[in-house]
């Protein structure tokens, strides 16, 4: 019986044992897939490497509420210059968070080519009889939907007013012409630009005309004692932070309608 040994130096052959589950998908592989797949399976390489974490969520940008200005009249149209160098320089908040409306408790039927001259009536005798050091409104609006700057300082910027007792910081005073009481229509382009210019001024502040704010009364004179902090409404009348029937009973009813209009104008649903 001839014995054949292996030549010296010739090396031995690994072998390598399949598990016997193994060769039934193996034989399902064409040749070259099957020879690679053994490969792997005896080398025991692990290529997948660590999971890779991924994350579901998605950075989203800031929104923003911000409404467009509207047209607004420079108070040089109406101030005579040297009503604009008797006054003292204005006074600034940090920004505004409430708006107050208001009426002029004046005649309704007038031309609106006449409201420069009515706001220059109004500045007189609230600088005048009351001695106010400028005309108390931050804006004021006519029956056809014009807007009108008041008060000096800058329509852009938070300044303070004389419109509300315990309410002139952080808010602006807006006055509709004419008198507003019980049964007394309120023209549509009137409270459209109301709506308007409270979209944009809250807006510089991402106030929503619909939510209740909370202000710090400066003055016992107002419904509150001084240094209260009371919560109003963001858009209000007068008489929510003053005892006075001003706005008038046909604009408070507006005022929802108006706070909705201004909402929806600063892209909130």
């Amino acid at each position: 019986m001839r014995v054949f040994r292996r030549a010296r130096g010739a090396r031995k052959r690994r072998r390598v044992r399949i598990p016997g589950a193994a060769y039934v998908p193996l034989a399902c592989l064409p040749g070259t897939a099957a020879v690679l797949a053994l490969v792997l399976c005896a080398t025991g390489i692990d290529r997948t490497g660590p999971p890779v974490a991924r994350s579901d969520a998605v950075a989203r940008p800031a929104v923003h509420h911000h409404a467009a200005r509207p047209p607004i009249v420079p108070r040089s149209v109406w101030a005579a210059p040297d009503y604009a160098r008797s006054r003292p320089p204005p006074r600034y908040d940090d920004k505004v968070v409430a708006v107050f409306i208001h009426h002029t408790d004046s005649p309704n039927d007038y031309d609106c080519a006449d409201v420069p001259r009515i706001i220059r009536y109004i500045a007189a005798g609230q600088t005048g009889y009351r001695q106010w050091d400028d005309i108390g409104y931050n804006f004021l609006v006519d029956r056809c939907g014009t807007v009108y700057e008041g008060r000096a300082g800058g329509v852009d910027r938070p300044v303070t007013g004389a419109h509300t007792q315990g309410f002139n910081h952080r808010s602006a005073g807006i006055a509709a012409l004419g008198t507003f009481t019980a049964g007394v229509p309120v023209p549509r382009a009137m409270t459209d630009a109301i709506a308007a210019l409270a979209a944009w001024k809250l807006g510089l502040a991402e106030i929503d005309p619909r939510t209740p704010v909370r202000l710090v009364s400066s003055n016992s004179h107002s419904r509150y004692a001084a240094g209260t902090a009371a919560v109003l409404p963001a858009l209000a009348g007068h008489d929510d932070g003053y005892m006075t029937s001003c706005p008038g009973a046909a604009l408070s009813a507006r005022l929802p309608e108006i706070r909705e209009r201004a909402a929806r104008l600063q892209g909130r649903g």
